[in-house]
């Protein structure tokens, strides 16, 4: 993993940064509650089919993303590769903490002014962009450019289409605002050493293996996951088990959450994750995110960790890890794995895709459409995939180059049919803050599980039923 080792690092900073003034959230709520002017669905400027005359000067192409290796990646692989194509130009990607990564943006585009050409949106962040008239429709710049049968339709509908009458279901009738830059799901961790080759299969017997690693090896904690209020971490561990266990996050047609979340599966599933699996995770874990599970299998603390794909190289790192004094050596103790199957077997979406600022100049949104075009291309997503990014057009995904790269990436490559996204709809940001609150309260003692459910459950709801009679909201 070139790009990424060149980081040096297993740290995924700022995720414990908050909002820093009343005015950041005072823009991020109009942004979210569809407060601008010119809004509505369907209000998003369309970018032109055919990618205009571009500039001979010298340009700066700015993305914005989150603090983590894969951004410097993408700086370094595009400023390397890109440069073949067009040498004027210098790709920058500026990052921010991942906790204010959503506010960073969406008070810029608030303001309708943007120091960035290029937007990192997380898939559940598109709604209310596109609401907002914040990117650009490039429905006619994909049919006239892009090779959409190249890419699994899930992929292309969670970085891209809105609206969503299925979260992760593509329409071909529905417009398009962006394309995909990385996949990423989690990947099971597990010590290889401590409870042999083979990978539980059943979400039960994951449980069950990793209670009796906890009891046959003190001082190692049988599980490690995310459980910080914060981003979307706390969620997103809910989210996968009540997915894993038969539950639904909302009946999206009816927009209801309420009753639905809740129901005895959705229960079932937060008794499993507080009751079952909590028990088995290190002492003052309440607030573990990305780095401190990493952390944790890095120093031998961790039977069975779940972690993102995107963000796991630097545990194969021998200066980072006390499992091996090489990397051969740590792949003798780690194990890669989909995650267990229970009454389904979901795992959570992840990813980011590339999304044009309505805001930026006509040179670089130029500029910007022939980045998307060229990055999308058979051959530098495979280049993409040996520079350590995870591709998503399936022969970049089924080629040597991504496979040979990491352990983990075949796991990528056979979670793709089995992922599911969260509400693709404006009001995500409030959606997933009331969830994220409530999870780990509930995981930390504040709440009991049942408490912590129906309360997210019903302000979820609420949320939803006020968008919608001040004419807002998604499907």
């Amino acid at each position: 993993m070139r790009y990424q080792k060149r980081t040096g690092r297993l740290t995924f900073t700022g995720r414990k940064a908050r909002m820093a003034t009343a005015a950041v959230l005072v823009a991020t709520m109009v942004a979210a509650c569809g407060g601008q002017d010119d809004g509505g669905q369907g209000g998003a400027p369309k970018a032109p089919a055919t990618i205009p005359t571009l500039t001979e000067d010298p340009l700066t192409l700015s993305f914005i993303w989150f603090d983590w290796p894969p951004a410097q990646a993408l700086e370094d692989f595009a400023n390397e590769e890109y440069a073949n194509e067009r040498p004027n130009v210098t790709i920058k990607v500026n990052t921010v903490p991942n906790a204010n990564w959503h506010d960073a943006m969406f008070t810029q585009f608030a303001a309708r002014k943007t120091d960035f050409d290029i937007a990192i949106l997380d898939s559940q962040h598109i709604g209310e962009a596109v609401t907002n008239g914040n990117i650009l429709d490039i429905t006619d710049f994909v049919n006239e450019n892009i090779d959409v049968e190249a890419y699994d339709p899930y992929l292309l509908a969670a970085y891209g289409q809105f609206p969503q009458a299925e979260t992760g279901q593509r329409d071909e009738n529905a417009s398009l605002y962006g394309l995909p830059l990385l996949g990423d799901t989690w990947t099971m961790i597990y010590r290889k050493d401590l409870i042999g080759d083979e990978p539980p299969e059943t979400w039960d017997e994951m449980i069950s293996v990793a209670e009796k690693c906890q009891a046959d090896n003190p001082g190692v904690s049988g599980l490690a996951f995310h459980q910080a209020n914060g981003s979307d971490a706390a969620a997103v561990t809910y989210n996968t088990v009540n997915g894993v266990y038969g539950g639904n996050l909302w009946n999206a047609k009816e927009r209801k959450i309420e009753g639905v979340l809740n129901d005895e599966a959705g229960h079932e599933a937060m008794d499993v994750l507080v009751n079952k699996m909590k028990p088995l995770t290190a002492k003052g874990s309440g607030n573990w995110f990305i780095d401190e599970v990493n952390a944790a299998v890095a120093q031998g603390k961790a039977c069975i960790a779940f972690n993102w794909i995107a963000a796991s190289g630097g545990l194969l790192d021998p200066e980072q890890s006390t499992l091996g004094t090489s990397r051969e050596e740590i792949l003798d103790k780690l194990g890669f794995a989909t995650l267990p199957a229970q009454k389904t077997n979901l795992v959570p979406l992840g990813g980011m895709g590339m999304h044009v600022s309505a805001y930026a100049s006509e040179a670089n949104q130029a500029e910007a459409l022939n980045f998307m075009k060229w990055f999308e291309q058979a051959e530098i997503q495979k280049k993409w995939a040996s520079a350590g990014g995870v591709p998503s057009r399936t022969d970049a995904l089924e080629s040597p180059e991504f496979l040979d790269a990491q352990p983990f990436n075949q796991v990528y490559t056979d979670s793709v049919s089995r992922m599911r996204d969260m509400w693709n709809v404006p009001e995500y940001a409030r959606l997933v803050d009331i969830e994220n609150t409530n999870v780990n309260a509930a995981l930390n003692g504040v709440k009991t599980p049942k408490e912590a459910l129906d309360d997210i459950a019903r302000e979820q709801q609420s949320v939803l039923d006020s968008s919608s009679r001040e004419g807002g909201g998604g499907l």
